[in-house]
């Protein structure tokens, strides 16, 4: 089974002959973080991790993401960590985009490939190692668990995105499809990490207005993206953070597929005291 093409982000840095005008935008409604602007300047390195760097796309902060954060991580042969998590709240999905890496959860050993996913409960045991001789890159979601009492929290999800039979929008005549790696009604999920894939020709034919916070990176392809009361266009690399209720819409106009992972905020009460979860 051949596996699907992603862009990971390799560092490096522009010419001084390069033109500083690019596409960076930052809002109080959306943020567009260009591939162009993952270099080697702006990588960070987290405690406990070997031979690991990583571009942080997200993180909470006041007028930016408020529920989550995203990395993308980026371990050379031998790295990684016994003790990646050092927040016992924290659950994450795990999206490889480049290599392969083994993930050790509760005892049990997994390889992800590109196009791996793993979805890890809040409190598991878990680490991570690239065994293999090439660099793995892979998204890193992490989002403190709300847990409700009389709901368990989720199970762990191990899967390839290459396993799961896309779901069409109805009507699209399989333009618009999506991914969905946990099931939309198990109530005991807070979040979605999904990848959403248009055909060329494929839209959002309305401007989408609610209460879920999103954060796009783009896997494939290129398109135009309407972001509160913008066009913007947007390729493979790209990431985009909306907050709540900015609306959105998309038209992907070729020539290939364009694809995007995509975190959402999910199946929880709206707190009701400023700033509270």
């Amino acid at each position: 089974m051949a596996h699907p093409t992603y862009y990971a982000p390799h560092g490096g840095h522009p010419g001084q002959d390069t033109l500083l005008t690019d596409r960076a935008m930052f809002t109080e409604a959306y943020a567009v973080i260009p591939k162009g602007t993952m270099r080697d300047i702006v990588t960070s390195y987290l405690p406990f991790w070997e031979d690991t760097r990583l571009w942080v796309l997200a993180r909470p902060l006041s007028g930016f993401a408020e529920t989550f954060s995203q990395y993308i991580m980026e371990v050379q042969p031998g790295g990684g960590s016994d003790t990646p998590e050092t927040d016992p709240a924290a659950q994450a999905v795990l999206f490889v985009v480049e290599g392969a890496v083994t993930l050790t959860l509760e005892g049990s050993i997994h390889v992800l490939e590109t196009g791996g996913y793993a979805y890890i409960p809040a409190g598991s045991k878990w680490a991570l190692r690239n065994h293999t001789e090439q660099p793995a890159r892979f998204h890193w979601v992490r989002k403190a668990y709300e847990a409700v009492p009389g709901l368990p929290k989720p199970d762990p999800i191990i899967t390839n995105e290459q396993e799961v039979a896309p779901i069409e929008m109805p009507g699209t005549e399989g333009r618009w499809a999506t991914t969905r790696f946990a099931d939309p009604q198990d109530l005991r999920h807070d979040m979605h990490v999904n990848i959403v894939t248009f055909e060329p020709g494929g839209v959002i034919p309305f401007a989408e207005t609610h209460v879920m916070e999103h954060g796009l990176y783009v896997l494939e392809g290129k398109a135009v993206y309407r972001l509160n009361q913008d066009w913007v266009e947007v390729e493979a690399g790209d990431f985009m953070w909306l907050r709540a209720f900015c609306p959105q819409a998309c038209y992907a106009g070729g020539p290939g597929r364009f694809r995007y992972l995509l975190y959402k905020d999910v199946n929880r009460q709206m707190p009701l005291s400023p700033g509270g979860r």
